[in-house]
């Protein structure tokens, strides 16, 4: 697997080597200047700042439009407080940080067109992609340029595919898994239904994983219910078979929209059981025109809870709500987390702006393999050199309409 990967950007490597003969623009260029548009946002240099060609320039991509648009627009807001607070500290070794951050509708290619929106403004580092689909998308670009990719929670596998390929969030079979052991080991139920969209990576990647997890457990899956995209709708059928079945759990891993016509569907016909999820479900609250009441006793496999009383978490919170006049959800927390990240990874590795995008991409390689990070999204983080973290998993339980710790 790692050999497969070195190949891989070593072929890479000679194909930019190539394209540069050809006129190709060097996607480290940081006297380009951001697009004018309004998904952009940008820190302001403080005054003494590092000048023209000493800032650290992140981009980032995510929704902020359409339906998954509560993580991106979260990740983004709080990934600027990040690059404010550590500008407003003195930079990274002196240097600054600036945050563009691009819209990608949750869709594939329109990460893709983000992502080159991103090099031609001179972007050297990626936090991104938000959403899974999208994220593995953009892997084959950074690739190509070698560049460093750090998503905040894109946990399907293909999204560390390449060895500049890091992730803060655990990977579906990880969230599988610990779903499984975390429902077994607390005894929250002998019957459990699942409800799940085979046409969602995020969605089969942990379906798949809870199925190998539940193996051995004390508590049987009684009932197997798909869906697709195209009939995300209604829910009767799916729903129907699982109270038939008896199950008085059903794990729905997928993201908030669908789980929110679930519950109230669900609850349309009197059938009320535990409902455990994992971090796609983060958002639930904030639907509009959804019955947030239904959400009360959701449990959810999420490493951040806004009412945790640790001061860092407090802190953050405060300056979110401030700035936002929200409180933010786990995606926030992700991505406030990579920038401080990326911060402790360029400053283990003594990089500065005047390197090659793909330079910094080797100094940002070794760096965060040689960190550990205390942060909001857990304590005492590493991550390896496949991009993949290791953290304690914690779950939170919706109560009196707000994620509560558990």
């Amino acid at each position: 697997m790692k050999m497969k990967k070195l190949l891989s950007v070593v072929v890479a490597s000679a194909m930019v080597l190539a394209m540069a003969g050809c006129g190709n623009n060097d996607s480290s260029n940081s006297g380009s200047t951001a697009p004018a548009n309004e998904s952009t946002q940008a820190s302001t240099t403080p005054d003494g700042g590092a000048s023209a060609g000493g800032t650290f320039k992140i981009g980032g991509m995510g929704p902020l439009t359409g339906p998954a648009a509560i993580y991106g627009t979260n990740v983004r807001n709080a990934a600027q407080i990040a690059v404010d607070e550590i500008n407003a500290a003195g930079g990274v070794n002196g240097y600054m940080l600036e945050l563009n951050f691009q819209d990608d509708e949750h869709d594939a290619q329109k990460a893709v067109n983000a992502y080159n929106t991103l090099k031609d403004w001179g972007a050297q580092m990626i936090l991104g992609a938000v959403t899974s689909t999208p994220c593995i998308a953009v892997t084959d670009e950074t690739l190509l340029d070698n560049m460093f990719q750090l998503t905040p929670s894109g946990s399907a596998v293909k999204c560390t595919q390449y060895d500049n390929n890091f992730r803060l969030c655990f990977s579906d079979p990880d969230q599988g898994a610990a779903s499984a052991q975390y429902i077994g080991e607390n005894n929250l139920a002998t019957k459990v239904g699942i409800i799940y969209d085979t046409s969602n990576e995020y969605s089969t990647g942990i379906y798949e994983s809870f199925m190998k997890g539940a193996t051995g457990q004390p508590f049987e899956v009684v009932a197997e219910m798909q869906y697709t995209e195209d009939t995300n709708t209604d829910f009767k059928v799916q729903i129907q078979k699982c109270q038939e079945a008896g199950a008085e759990l059903i794990f729905l891993p997928m993201y908030y929209e669908d789980a929110s016509r679930i519950l109230t569907q669900a609850n349309d016909i009197g059938y009320n059981p535990l409902y455990f999820s994992c971090d796609g479900m983060d958002g639930i609250l904030g639907v509009e025109g959804f019955d947030t009441s239904l959400a009360e006793g959701v449990m959810l496999l999420t490493p951040f809870a806004a009412d945790a009383q640790d001061e860092k978490t407090q802190s953050f919170v405060a300056k979110y709500q401030t700035a936002h006049g929200e409180i933010p959800n786990q995606f926030g927390a992700d991505g406030y987390d990579c920038i401080y990240v990326i911060k402790a990874a360029l400053e283990a590795s003594n990089a500065t702006p005047d390197m090659s995008v793909s330079e910094l991409c080797e100094a940002l390689k070794s760096g965060i393999t040689s960190i550990t990070y205390d942060g909001l999204t857990g304590a005492g983080m590493k991550w390896n050199a496949e991009g993949e973290p290791a953290k304690a998993p914690k779950a939170v339980k919706i109560e009196n309409g707000a994620y509560t710790a558990m």
